[in-house]
């Protein structure tokens, strides 16, 4: 039988098979029709990357008894023969790095408003799946390539590669993009599909190296990698108007990711908005479809949308109601001032805007995702950071409607009636919690509360009544539908991820890791960080020591939080545990969930008060880890926790983290006795315009200030860079650029590139040799062996 250490062993290799445990896991849930089906997507078990399309069905019978059941809509590996053996399109692989997307098969898809029909690719293919009733009534799905006569080969021509494919409203036609013409299919029922393209913008180049810096129906990089925009055109309702992005990467830095280990192969030009540099000129378009008797497209009418792009260059969110014009948030260069805008689409006025709002924040504005929005009645939903209440509340028509201390984080669904949103409570101004929570509290050391901790799914009146959705704390999100709603989260009672459709359970295939995280969670120091402390596993040989050294495992960006109610954020801070450290997660200021003035203490300063945060964490365990002994319950499992050995202190972390390992090494070596940094931004020059910009504006003083190649001098203790050749996010230059000045001050330091590695490591077999070799040279680093 196996045995927790023998899980923990095979956890690293056994997380990258899995895609880090979501094999097989339900995802992508959305409510349609009337609310007994909901669409999903799921592989067919733990180490399967393959996704398929399902439907969860939701039955009532003359007794009001209800039944449950899934159907496969959708199998790519019956649609083609190749479908394990994925070959898709630069644009989408790049369109998945942005979104952190590692699976395969069909990974999104796009639904008519009936919820009949759904659209998506595989391999570049385009498929249509009919959801169709026998005659008792039991769906099944109907698929077939669309316009296979032109896009079922390799050599698309003019309408390839195919890109974000979107049914409309009606499900009459199909719209994407190729990168540099939209391209519409009006379906046929007899399968002689019409297949066009209705605009491009391959002739609006004059670029010397014949390079077309143009797109179009795409977001930028900034807006896929930052925004969580990842749309570049929106149907209108009426499926007769559409609006399209185009924008000119011109003025772009071009940088170049190579091969090292492969030096045939030529190194790879794009073009990246680095901070401090031109950002991509970005374009809107509204435009009136028109259509022949028989259904097929014949024409198009375009206007260019008119705002101010010379002071909002940014195009921060669109959203499109019905009967409603479209509306458009923009930001300007900074982030600090944004509108919201309506956009005409009909008449001689079309592409005419109104400024419906205005926001102004002294540091910057959040973006929160699903606004700004109408209600279904004509009343504008939007957003703002407001810091006479510290809270992040929604509005509507301009007035706050939501509580003071409930940081809402995203917009779900809106009625008349109230909106379902994504929240965070902040104890300290919003003290008292719903019934339904006080009844059910969960221990909090073991299963946190309803804090920064939990993303929790709440409805919201607009007389500010609020209704909680989810129970446990954990981190949950919600489609929302007529009568129906899927809910899908994690949270620290179990391994596998929830997803319930009213209730119903929809099954998960997901391996699980075998252990528990043997975690307490906690308050540090004067800033009452959000601590989550790991203790080797009852049946590691460290679980008696009296005393262990300690690894500091934060993210600590800006926007970003750790210390979460959910299981799966721990279970490599496990392993760790189990080779011998006490391990703490403490999220510092700036890691949102605690109110706008906490998220904008980092403001042009993130170096100094994301590193002294930890520190003070450092400073305040032991007496944490006492109180946490001297209060704990046995009879509840609560094991104890060795003492941190504060002269033995080390710290890991990837993206954010790893810059700040590699500060803490750099900065502060009299607590941290040494670092393993992977992928870590070093120089904020050569990080993006739309994340950097917002925490440390445009002065090159501050991004000096804020970087550490120049502290490499300074470098006493053990350090470990490691790098993927082929990040396009944090470009291995920020290592290479650390690493060459610590060898010009004689600083000796290790260095690991990693070839063909992105900023995602999926790869089962560097996953796992990346955490032994770490832990090697930390072992070596602390003398422990």
């Amino acid at each position: 039988m196996t045995n927790i250490n023998d899980n923990i062993v095979q956890f690293p290799r056994l997380r990258a098979r899995t895609l880090r445990f979501g094999g097989g896991a339900p995802r992508s849930a959305r409510v349609i029709g009337d609310g007994s089906h909901a669409l999903f997507l799921r592989s067919d078990g733990p180490e399967d990357l393959v996704t398929s399309l399902w439907l969860s069905v939701v039955d009532s019978n003359a007794a009001g008894e209800e039944s449950h059941r899934e159907i496969l809509l959708a199998d790519p590996r019956e649609l083609l023969a190749d479908a394990d053996s994925e070959d898709v399109p630069a644009e989408e692989k790049a369109r998945r790095e942005r979104a952190r997307e590692g699976g395969s098969g069909i990974v999104s898809y796009s639904v008519d408003a009936a919820g009949r029909r759904v659209v998506f690719t595989i391999n570049g293919r385009l498929f249509l799946t009919d959801i169709v009733d026998d005659a008792d009534g039991e769906p099944s799905g109907r698929t077939r390539q669309l316009a296979a006569a032109q896009l079922d080969t390799d050599e698309q021509g003019v309408y390839g590669p195919v890109l974000n494919p979107r049914v409309s409203p009606d499900g009459r036609h199909v719209l994407y993009t190729t990168g540099e013409h939209l391209v519409i299919i009006d379906i046929a029922d007899n399968g002689n599909d019409h297949i066009g393209t209705i605009w491009g913008v391959d002739d609006e180049t004059d670029d010397a190296d014949g390079e077309n810096t143009w797109k179009i129906g795409l977001a930028e990089f900034v807006a896929g990698e930052e925004m969580d925009r990842y749309d570049g055109f929106w149907w209108g309702p009426d499926s007769r108007h559409i609006l399209f992005e185009t924008f000119d990467t011109e003025r772009e830095p071009i940088w170049y990711i190579s091969d090292p280990a492969n030096p045939e192969h030529p190194a790879v030009g794009r073009r990246y908005p680095r901070a401090l540099t031109e950002n991509a000129e970005t374009y809107l378009t509204v435009a009136e479809l028109s259509f022949d008797a028989d259904g097929r497209y014949n024409g198009i009418d375009g206007a260019q949308v008119e705002w101010d792009r010379a002071t909002y260059e940014y195009i921060a969110a669109v959203s499109w109601a019905k009967d409603r014009d479209p509306l458009v948030l923009v930001q300007d260069r900074c982030q600090r001032n944004d509108q919201v805008l309506s956009v005409t689409v009909d008449g001689d006025d079309a592409g005419a805007t109104r400024v419906l709002e205005t926001h102004h924040n002294d540091q910057w504005i959040d973006l929160i995702p699903g606004t700004p929005a109408y209600t279904p009645d004509g009343r504008l939903i939007g957003a703002f950071n407001d810091m006479d209440t510290d809270t992040n509340r929604l509005t509507v028509d301009g007035r706050a409607f939501t509580p003071a201390g409930w940081q809402v984080r995203g917009v779900l669904d809106v009625t008349d009636r109230d909106v379902l949103a994504l929240v965070q409570r902040s104890p300290e101004t919003a003290p008292d919690v719903p019934a339904e929570w006080a009844a059910a509290a969960a221990d909090e050391r073991r299963l946190g509360d309803h804090d920064a901790r939990s993303f929790d799914v709440v409805s919201i009146a607009y007389d500010g009544t609020l209704t909680p959705v989810t129970d446990k704390p954990g981190s949950w999100t919600a489609s929302r539908g007529k009568g129906s709603i899927v809910v899908s989260g994690r949270d620290m009672a179990h391994a596998k991820s929830t997803m319930l459709h009213n209730g119903h359970a929809i099954a998960n295939h997901a391996a699980e890791p075998g252990f528990a995280p043997n975690l307490a969670f906690t308050r540090l120091g004067e800033h009452r960080l959000y601590t989550a402390i790991i203790a080797p596993s009852a049946d590691s040989p460290y679980a008696q020591a009296e005393k262990l050294p300690v690894l500091m495992k934060p993210y600590g960006g800006p926007g970003f939080q750790q210390v979460i109610a959910s299981q799966a954020f721990y279970w490599e801070a496990q392993w760790w545990a189990d080779q011998g450290f006490l391990v703490v997660t403490a999220d510092g200021r700036g890691t949102t969930g605690r109110g706008p003035k906490w998220d904008r203490a980092i403001f042009e300063n993130m170096k100094d008060v994301t590193l002294a945060d930890q520190v003070e964490a450092v400073h305040a365990l032991p007496d944490a880890v006492a109180a946490l002994n001297a209060g704990a319950d046995s009879a509840a499992g609560e094991t104890h926790i060795p003492a941190p050995d504060l002269d033995k202190v080390c710290m890991i972390g990837w993206s954010y983290g790893g810059f700040l390992s590699a500060l803490a090494v750099l900065d502060a070596p009299d607590v941290f006795k040494a670092g393993c940094a992977g992928a870590p931004p070093t120089d904020w020059t050569l990080y993006d315009t739309h994340y950097t910009e917002r925490y440390l504006g445009l002065d090159p003083e501050v991004y000096e200030r804020n970087g550490i190649v120049q502290d490499a001098p300074k470098l006493e203790r053990a350090l470990m860079l490691i790098h993927g050749f082929a990040d396009d996010n944090v470009t291995i230059a920020h290592s290479l650029r650390l690493s060459q000045a610590l060898m010009a001050a004689g600083r000796p330091h290790t260095y690991l590139p990693l070839t063909g590695i992105t900023h995602m490591t999926n790869d089962e077999t560097v996953a796992e040799n990346l955490l032994i070799l770490q832990r090697d040279f930390l072992r070596d680093a602390l003398d422990l062996r």
